[in-house]
């Protein structure tokens, strides 16, 4: 795959990630102009993650069955849609409503990193799904920078109205710019694609892989979606702007996290795993640290989206290896544990930091951190995943 390309494909996954995650930077304000108490503003990024949920039950196993290029393109522009509606609602039902909307479309991440992983040569697999996926990280931080700044400028209806036009530029972008993805295969029909997806869920590979992530990205949510609660208040009492430009630690740490692809290419995707998990649970002692030092809180982010994003991409390495023929459906089936596990830490930590403080906020995220690593101490690495990746070295030296 040509390098334009994949980085064509990480902005389509950075715009439509940003759709869900661009509120958290804005809780307060969008809570106060849309009437939402602040201990349920958690719940204005956990919508967008229910629907999220939704769409990758209902909408990502399509890619298994019609052209993924023209889905892409689909999913950006109704998407779009729930942007524009966010930005003109008036009432906190009608927000919640295009958020949830929008989130049920941003699917399209999933189907662009099966694209990615379809259209690749096997030794390139890893590489591609690590850069296309490093654009979701991108997305979800690099929005918080610029929403921050958006949001002090021109209020916060302004993100999601840039957001819109963004959707809608990369539809049409996508259209003229990739090919089709050929199969190997005929794509079953949409109705065999999502009984197989339940099927997935009761093999212990797949399973593992998923417990991991719904960990994994519960303690990421707590850390993200609970930030700018502490950094609103005594002592630091930062604007928008400012709290926007820890985004911007968690970038560095996550694009440091690039090599996991090609790690997994080598197989080190397991070990990799392990280490990484270590890692996010010391991250959170830093990150504890909020009250204190500033200089602490943007080194545990960095360590901390390092890890998350090394976990991300062996994961999907692993399965996308061990399943080839179901990309779409099995990438969709991991990233429910994704959504489930973000839509968790959002609407947990708001709760727990009014009631404990930072301090309880922080013994959640890492909470979480420890029980991803505990799921993983159990992975007995099954065969058939074993098999996938000594077949994927093969093919990489031939």
């Amino acid at each position: 795959m040509d390098a334009w390309r994949r980085l064509l494909l990480a902005v389509v996954c950075g715009v439509a990630v940003a759709s869900i995650y661009a509120a958290q930077p804005v809780l307060a304000p969008m809570g106060r102009d849309l009437g939402v108490p602040t201990e349920l503003t958690g719940w204005i990024v956990a919508a967008g993650q229910f629907g999220y949920l939704a769409g990758l039950v209902l909408l990502v196993p399509l890619g298994d069955v019609v052209d993924r290029r023209r889905l892409i393109a689909v999913h950006l522009a109704i998407t779009a849609v729930g942007m524009i509606l966010t930005a003109s609602a008036s009432a906190a039902w009608v927000a919640f409503a295009g958020l949830t909307a929008a989130g049920v479309f941003a699917v399209v991440v999933q189907t662009t990193v099966a694209y990615a992983a379809s259209v690749s040569l096997p030794a390139e697999r890893g590489r591609n799904i690590g850069v296309v996926t490093s654009g979701v990280v991108v997305g979800i931080l690099g929005a918080r920078v610029v929403t921050g700044t958006l949001a002090e400028l021109w209020g916060w209806r302004s993100v999601y109205a840039v957001l819109a036009v963004l959707s809608l530029g990369l539809a049409a972008l996508v259209l003229a710019a990739l090919p089709t993805d050929e199969r190997l295969t005929p794509p079953a029909g949409y109705r065999q694609v999502v009984a197989s997806l339940g099927g997935l869920f009761r093999q212990r590979a797949f399973l593992t892989r998923g417990v991991i992530a719904f960990f994994l990205f519960a303690s990421f949510g707590t850390l993200w979606s609970g930030l700018s609660l502490p950094l609103a208040d005594p002592p630091w009492q930062l604007s928008e702007s400012q709290i926007g430009l820890f985004g911007i630690a968690g970038l560095a740490g996550a694009l440091g996290a690039a090599r996991a692809g090609r790690w997994a290419d080598a197989g080190r995707a397991a070990p990799v795993t392990g280490l990484a998990l270590a890692l996010l649970i010391l991250s959170w002692a830093a990150v504890a640290q909020l009250p204190w030092s500033l200089w602490f809180l943007i080194a545990g982010i960095v360590v901390l989206d390092f890890a998350v994003q090394a976990v991300h991409v062996s994961n999907q390495h692993l399965l996308t290896t061990a399943y080839p023929d179901r990309v779409s459906s099995v990438i969709g089936g991991y990233m429910v544990f994704y959504s489930l596990g973000s839509a968790l830490g959002a609407a947990a930590t708001t709760a727990v930091f009014t009631t404990y403080g930072w301090a309880g906020s922080s013994l959640l995220g890492a909470g979480f951190a420890a029980c991803a690593l505990a799921v993983r101490a159990t992975d007995r690495r099954p065969l058939r995943v074993a098999l996938g990746e000594r077949l994927a070295r093969e093919e990489a030296r031939e």
